[in-house]
């Protein structure tokens, strides 16, 4: 990934960091499109060295599909002495509102109750058993067995969750399903500061061509200047029309892109 490492953004790095090493935490990540949530996301996954899965959403996907994505995902981590896994979830992907019943599920207890026939559980189970022993945990009855099973599982798999804040859409998911704000710890993505929009106007126009350095630094910070005037411009309009209007850090990577 081209990433531009900016000092917010090694703060974000370290947070979400901090939130995968402990024991069974998950992580809601909130900011507008284009602030950086997935990229800084699976780069902190892969600093902690965990595997990411994410789902591949398609125009005809069903929960059926979902729950069959969930049980690979739940079958990788179930393996004996399997490591971490990051599960990342963006809002663009929750197609359908059921889909986030078994997120919940997940961000709550780490596992899906119905998710697996009893057969296909118990084969799991029944494959920890020497990893369970290895461990020092009682393994004398079953309960025992899918105790430390369930624990396995809490332990291993992290739920990365990505939402806008835009609207009225988290705030109704989350008050529909309490685990997005229960069961995570949440880092605020703010707008970039004018630094650091310099530095990524800097960075990306640095195959372009240009007579001299300084005019390239000249033209960085004229970017930065158009993105931060027309965030003054939305607070304006806000104030006066009582209208939302929102820039993002995608849209000034998109206007680079229109320059290059």
């Amino acid at each position: 990934m081209n990433l531009v490492l900016f000092q917010q953004a090694m703060q974000h790095i370290t947070r979400i960091s901090r939130i995968l090493e402990m024991p069974g935490n998950n992580a809601l990540l909130v900011g507008v499109g284009g602030s950086g949530k997935q990229s800084l996301a699976r780069l902190s996954s892969f600093i902690c060295g965990f595997e990411i899965d994410q789902l591949v959403v398609t125009a005809s996907y069903t929960m059926t599909d979902l729950k069959n994505s969930l049980q690979e995902i739940y079958k990788k981590i179930a393996k004996p002495n399997a490591g971490p896994r990051v599960f990342l979830l963006t809002d663009a992907q929750i197609k359908l509102e059921s889909f986030l019943i078994p997120i919940n599920d997940m961000l709550n207890s780490g596992w899906i109750f119905d998710l697996f026939p009893k057969e296909d559980f118990d084969a799991m189970v029944g494959n920890i058993r020497n990893e369970a022993k290895a461990a020092g945990a009682p393994v004398d009855n079953a309960d025992q067995l899918n105790t430390f099973f369930l624990d396995k599982i809490r332990r291993g798999l992290k739920v990365v969750l990505c939402f806008s804040p835009v609207g009225d859409t988290m705030r109704v998911r989350s008050r529909k399903f309490p685990g997005i704000i229960n069961a995570t710890s949440i880092d605020w993505f703010h707008p970039w500061p004018k630094d650091a929009l310099i530095d990524v106007a800097y960075r990306f126009i640095k195959d372009i061509e240009f007579p001299t350095d300084e005019l390239r630094k000249t033209l960085a910070l004229m970017m930065a200047e158009v993105h931060v005037s027309i965030d003054d411009a939305n607070s304006r309009y806000l104030r006066l029309e009582r209208r939302f209007n929102y820039t993002t850090p995608k849209s000034f990577l998109e206007l680079i892109d229109f320059y290059k």
